[in-house]
């Protein structure tokens, strides 16, 4: 097996070939490694890496193996880390000059609980400044490049790690989503991201942003996020916010299917613009999706739509002007767009800012009202396909000092809700570039979720889809 071929092995079927000892850990790191080397100085997907130490973690696992001991489900599996999330062993520095050579005392929770499955960490990959906007650069760490075409928009804070698994930067990639940063890159790199229920996988230190930063996992499979969904879920008491409940057998119930569920379909949310050829691709999925799961799909335009965007830039822009005393000192190496979207925050009132807060409130109330008729709401995952990442906004959409959501309208009404939200592959655009259709299901049905992405990959399957990055 080429180096090629094993960066882009199912998880699943990695573990099982280390199990069975037909493939050593120090093999597959190896050749992850080797082809990082080849492919970085054009993707730049990794914000950091360390093959002395990725090896050596792969050496006493191949050891571990050899001596019959006890073996965790990701043993011997290269993991990346993004860079918002803390690691001991690597700086956290989350795109930002502020905080260049910042190195955190000890894991997160959810990077141990990866280690002690067996997961090895390479590195960590890159993310938009403080993961701020969406869009791949950062004053940092430059432009990561969408493997499908140089220099376009790997998309939003999780670029990193999208970009990474689409170039076969092996299958195991973690990602964090406040306002679609899990689902967006999935959807610009046509791969597998799923945003679970708020509070079931830890997410410490708790981010500032009113609760609606999740932590979830971004493959190229399904069965992969279900395997990754089952090492990083339960309570962890260093998260005053995750759920009681340990998580469901996601991978063994994977294949069960969804016993004739309600699905909703909706094209722009009441609201939101987007481009024919996206739009055009998520209906057709929409139809195959109600066909892999023996239902009707019955479009809707919910009356709470409309009510989203000025929740979501409201507090986007309030919870970015926590960082206005940072800008007399670092505002000339910040990201400009960030610098605008401080400023713009720093103006609101605290009466302003509850009364967001209270129509927050019935916002949510109403998606979760949507939900007792509904099983599954089918929308785009985004607006747009992937652009120059150079620009804050498509050249054929409306400019802004900072808002890029007004291309991303459908993703951050789910963190304000807490409803899982997975994004699966659907197609390519005349140009050759992916675009993601977003299932969202119910507040605690991760479970369903999955199953009815594994319904849709089984119906359309997208994983050996590869980019050529011949440029």
């Amino acid at each position: 097996m080429n180096d090629e071929d094993l960066g882009y092995l199912p998880a699943i079927e990695t573990a099982a070939m280390i199990r069975a000892k037909q493939i050593s850990p120090v093999e597959v790191m190896a050749a992850l490694l080797r082809r990082i080397e080849a492919l970085e100085p054009k993707i730049n997907a990794m914000a950091t890496y360390d093959g002395d130490l990725a090896m050596a973690g792969a050496r006493a696992a191949e050891a571990a193996v050899m001596s019959g001991g006890p073996l965790g489900r990701l043993h011997g599996l290269p993991v990346t880390i993004k860079d918002l999330v803390q690691t001991k062993d690597f700086n956290t520095e989350a795109g930002s000059f502020i905080q260049k050579g910042f190195r955190a005392a000890g894991d997160a929770p959810v990077v141990t609980r990866l280690k002690e499955a067996g997961a090895i960490v390479v590195g960590k990959t890159t993310t938009s400044e403080f993961g701020w906007s969406g869009v791949s650069r950062s004053p940092l760490t430059g432009i990561t490049n969408n493997p499908w075409k140089q220099g376009y928009n790997a998309g939003a804070s999780s670029a990193g790690a999208g970009a990474a698994s689409a170039a076969g930067y092996g299958a195991l990639h973690q990602g964090s989503d406040g306002a679609g940063s899990v689902r967006m890159p999935s959807h610009f790199c046509g791969i597998f991201g799923l945003k679970p229920t708020f509070g079931r996988v830890p997410y410490a230190p708790v981010p500032v942003g009113d609760f609606t930063s999740h932590i979830g996992p971004m493959t190229r499979t399904v069965a992969d996020s279900a395997l990754m969904m089952e090492v990083m879920s339960g309570p962890h008491p260093a998260d005053h916010t995750t759920l009681e409940a340990w998580p469901a057998p996601y991978l063994a119930r994977l294949g069960e299917g969804v016993a004739r569920p309600r699905v909703a379909f909706s094209p722009d949310l009441g609201h939101a613009r987007v481009d024919p050829e996206v739009a055009a691709l998520v209906k057709a999925a929409a139809e195959r999706f109600g066909d892999a799961l023996g239902v009707t799909v019955e479009q809707v335009t919910p009356a709470w739509g409309k009510l989203g965007p000025e929740l979501g830039r409201g507090f986007w822009s309030a919870h970015m002007s926590r960082m206005v005393g940072r800008l007399p000192e670092w505002e000339s190496q910040m990201d400009p767009g960030l610098v605008a979207c401080i400023r713009d925050g720093s103006d609101m009132a605290v009466s302003s800012y509850l009364g967001l807060k209270e129509r927050k409130h019935a916002y949510i109330s109403a998606i979760s009202q949507f939900f007792t008729k509904w099983d599954f709401l089918i929308t785009p995952t985004v607006s747009v396909a992937a652009f120059p990442a150079k620009l804050l906004m498509p050249e054929h959409w409306p400019s802004h000092a900072w808002d890029w959501m007004q291309w991303a309208e459908f993703s951050y009404p789910f963190n304000m809700s807490w409803n899982p939200a997975a994004t699966v592959p659907c197609g390519f655009t005349s140009a050759g570039l992916p675009v993601g259709m977003q299932i969202v299901g119910r507040r605690f049905d991760d479970l369903g979720v999955l199953q009815a992405s594994a319904a849709f990959e089984q119906a359309m399957p997208w994983a050996g889809k590869r980019p050529a990055m011949d440029w």
